[in-house]
């Protein structure tokens, strides 16, 4: 698979991720653990379904280490964000969290092959500056050290999916069918979680099912796989500036279906955000441009 194919299907998750609100406003009062629960079921499902169709059971033949990878980065991500909304105002937690986009950026810095060069970070930091406009909604934010928990869970989050996309980079020989299983795993444990910490509540209508049935088939599902394949194969550095279009697709999705309207502030950061992947790309097109001009040059050289 080239890397731009790659790069490609990892973005198609971003576009799954900005349902993710949709989808869970419409889904009723399901609690978070429970709802993860029945999404990450959903997604495993699907995974199970290919990787039977395929006959490669065998992908799911991996180390203990492995396994513990992965579901660490899905739920340890999910708990960890569940865990900052309830101790620490969403604003303040929802804006910490986000820092995972710019985290991926520069980390990719300490793979083999890659460099942090200027656009990548200048991208990062300005679709960081959209997505504060949009989570804020251009108000001041005060950091009351009361909710130092939630902030800390919210920190944590961000590191832990940031932490995961890059290494997974590390694991890229590991075949992607592996992701259905970091899935069961993760349902498993949410619901663990649910029964200990929540109270069963289930969608009250054919509308929320569907809400529920769409997350777990796109953001909460097929999102994942494709997000493996990016990152362990395409332009992770990219990736990690346009995952700020995540929040911004987001809430133009909520105010095209009548959950919110459109401010100067989303104006903004929709500028921010654009801008900044952006130059990102530009910046990526020419440097790999610039990369094989080099080994063009180079191979065109007579030998001695």
């Amino acid at each position: 698979m080239s890397r731009s194919l790659a790069t490609l299907l990892g973005f198609t998750a971003i576009l799954m991720w900005a349902l993710l609100a949709l989808f869970t406003a419409a889904s009723g009062n399901v609690p978070p653990f429970q709802l993860a629960a029945l999404c990450f079921a959903l997604g495993a499902a699907i995974g199970f379904a290919w990787v039977a169709a395929k006959g490669r059971w065998g992908d799911l033949r991996q180390t203990f280490g492995v396994w513990i990878f992965g579901t660490a980065g899905l739920f340890g991500y999910h708990a960890l964000y569940f865990t900052a909304l309830r101790n620490a105002p969403p604003v303040e937690a929802g804006l910490i969290a986000y820092l995972w986009p710019l985290l991926i950026v520069v980390f990719s810095a300490l793979l083999p092959g890659e460099k942090l060069r200027w656009y990548h970070l200048v991208g990062a930091v300005l679709g960081l500056c959209g997505t504060a406009l949009i989570v804020t909604g251009g108000k001041d934010v005060g950091f009351d050290m009361r909710y130092a928990l939630g902030y800390g869970a919210a920190l944590g989050c961000a590191l832990t999916w940031s932490s995961y996309s890059v290494a997974a980079r590390r694991l890229a020989s590991v075949p992607t069918g592996i992701v259905a299983g970091y899935c069961a795993t993760t349902a498993i444990l949410a619901a663990i979680a649910h029964l200990l910490f929540e109270t069963t509540v289930w969608p009250a209508s054919g509308s929320e099912w569907l809400a529920v049935l769409g997350l777990g088939l796109m953001p909460v599902g097929a999102a994942f796989y494709v997000w493996d394949i990016g990152v362990k194969r395409g332009d992770i550095q990219f990736l990690g500036v346009a995952s700020y279009a995540a929040p911004l697709l987001s809430t133009l999705i909520l105010i095209l279906a009548g959950f919110g309207v459109l401010t100067t502030q989303i104006a903004l950061a929709a500028f921010l955000i654009t801008a900044g992947a952006l130059i990102a790309a530009r910046g990526s097109r020419l440097a790999a441009q610039s990369g094989g001009l080099k080994s063009a040059g180079a191979s065109s050289k007579p030998s001695n």
